[in-house]
């Protein structure tokens, strides 16, 4: 067709690296450009298959592409990870824009391939599996594909479960996953023997930065193995925590659940004199969804997250805010992220040292220990009698299915995954990078986890939404004021050497 040239690509290769490192080492690929661009890309599977043939993709054939303008991602089209630049900064890192490509490295009918689903349950999970069985089936004609039944040991410990349009046309509808998941069970050697076995040549994995990890290791021992099988991951975290990417799936619905909660404390609490309700949510190291929970409410009085310490007791303490807020409503509703305060709690309980299959620390259930904390404080106290309801919905919008926003959103993730793979692309994972969805290679998604930065405006404007103070801890305060003292009495002794000056000049004057 005519139209499938449209800005296509002048080399026949989508692929073309000619200005990276194409030889066999894990080392990052990484393209310069003038004026300080820096592309980092992701690996292909001639970096270490070279002369692999290739054909025309199968979309300038498809109906549902018909009406597309441009079918084709352009060889040179990058995404900006900063989008505000200013007029004479370099122009920064760059990431491979994902979408189709005029050849692909993969005949339609030669296609096996498998999807696992890893680590904890998050809303969306399901959307993703159907979508890349529809996108693999509509799009591209793939009729062999594989679920792995329970996460990573399911490779060479469980059956495999055939997946169909048919199968997975409505488990969207549905919370958790239908093919199982577990944490842990990563035997990288047994998971590249059963690939290669069972004759499987794409692997999609959805997962949180643990299982990231854990894909990346798998591409490498296929790449030592030179085999043909592209790696994809589709980042999965809840919580919201995985860098580069604006948002992961699933964390939209969580916020909007979580909406349920805080509605429900908030009505506990303003039904009872000196009512407390205490709203715990996830959140084990980043506080991103009590953080937009609370934001998007308005019925939240504080919020507290791991990234922004708080102390209980004294000047600028919680408790004292908690009084003040009562006394001036009558009611009041905190929520917690389970990762805050874990300081304090380690403190008062015995830290136990322990770790879930995923090397993630077992956390104290600091829901439970603050709501304990304030009951005690104000139980001694006599000031008051309040009446505290706890809500803990964590499983229940773990569970839950996707929303309209998150469906739309699993399916661009899957859509730009299958995309990738059928165009050569492995070793990376998908997400979208200033509202484009970009291929971005696994070392960038497991180097760090994402947080709240409360130096940044967001933060600010929970503050200024909730007037809660920022909880400087008793120290600080101390150290505050003792600054405050010291500078008082400096400006008291030079007020005084100014006067003392100016007697001296008037007598020396008169």
């Amino acid at each position: 067709m005519a139209a499938a040239d449209n800005n296509s690509n002048s080399n026949s290769n989508s692929h073309s690296h000619s200005n990276s490192n194409s030889n066999s080492s894990s080392k990052p690929k990484i393209v310069t450009g003038s004026a300080g661009y820096v592309l980092e890309d992701v690996p292909h599977l001639t970096d270490y298959i070279p002369h692999l043939p290739t054909s025309s993709n199968p979309l300038q054939d498809n109906p549902a592409y018909s009406v597309v303008k441009q079918y084709f991602v352009n060889v040179d089209d990058t995404v900006a990870q900063k989008i505000v630049v200013h007029k004479n900064c370099p122009r920064g890192t760059h990431f491979r824009r994902a979408g189709p490509r005029q050849r692909v490295y993969f005949e339609s009918d030669d296609v096996h391939a498998c999807i696992v689903t890893c680590g904890g349950l998050c809303p969306g999970l399901n959307t993703v599996i159907r979508e890349i069985v529809c996108g693999l089936h509509h799009m591209y004609g793939v009729k062999k594909v594989l679920g792995i039944d329970g996460g990573y040991r399911g490779f060479y410990a469980r059956n495999t479960v055939p997946l169909t349009p048919k199968v997975v046309n409505d488990i969207h509808k549905r919370g958790g996953t239908i093919l199982g998941t577990s944490r842990g069970g990563h035997d990288t050697s047994k998971i590249v023997d059963s690939i290669q076995d069972r004759g499987i040549n794409q692997v999609y994995i959805i997962g949180g930065d643990g299982t990231q990890k854990g894909a990346s290791v798998i591409f490498e021992e296929i790449r030592r193995r030179g085999l043909k099988v592209a790696v994809a991951g589709i980042p999965k975290t809840i919580d919201n925590d995985i860098p580069v990417i604006d948002k992961s799936f699933g964390f939209d619905t969580a916020v909007e659940e979580a909406q349920r909660a805080i509605n429900a404390a908030h009505v506990e609490s303003e039904s009872f004199e000196n009512g407390i309700g205490v709203v715990k949510l996830m959140g084990r190291y980043s506080g991103f969804i009590a953080m937009h929970a609370t934001l998007a409410s308005r019925d939240v009085d504080c919020c507290l997250i791991p990234e922004s310490p708080f102390y209980l007791e004294g000047p600028g303490g919680l408790f004292e805010f908690i009084e003040k807020r009562l006394r001036e409503n009558g009611h009041m509703v905190l929520v917690i992220a389970e990762g805050a305060g874990q300081d304090l709690l380690s403190e008062s309980i015995q830290s136990l040292d322990k770790q879930d299959a995923s090397g993630n620390k077992l956390l104290q259930d600091v829901g439970l220990w603050i709501s304990q904390k304030i009951k005690d404080h104000f139980s001694k106290q006599n000031k008051m009698v309040i009446n505290l309801k706890y809500i803990d919905p964590t499983y229940m919008i773990r569970a839950i299915p996707s929303n309209a926003s998150d469906n739309v959103y699993c399916t661009l993730l899957a859509q730009s995954a299958v995309h990738g793979a059928m165009a050569g692309y492995t070793g990376f994972t998908v997400g979208p990078v200033n509202g484009r969805h970009s291929y971005i290679p696994f070392y960038r998604i497991i180097e760090k986890q994402n947080k709240v930065v409360i130096t940044d405006r967001m933060w600010a404007r929970l503050l200024s939404s909730t007037n809660q103070p920022s909880f400087l801890s008793a120290k600080d305060v101390i150290e505050d004021k003792k600054e405050e003292e010291l500078s008082t009495q400096m400006v008291d002794e030079m007020k005084y050497s100014v006067d003392n000056l100016e007697k001296k000049v008037i007598s020396y004057t008169c």
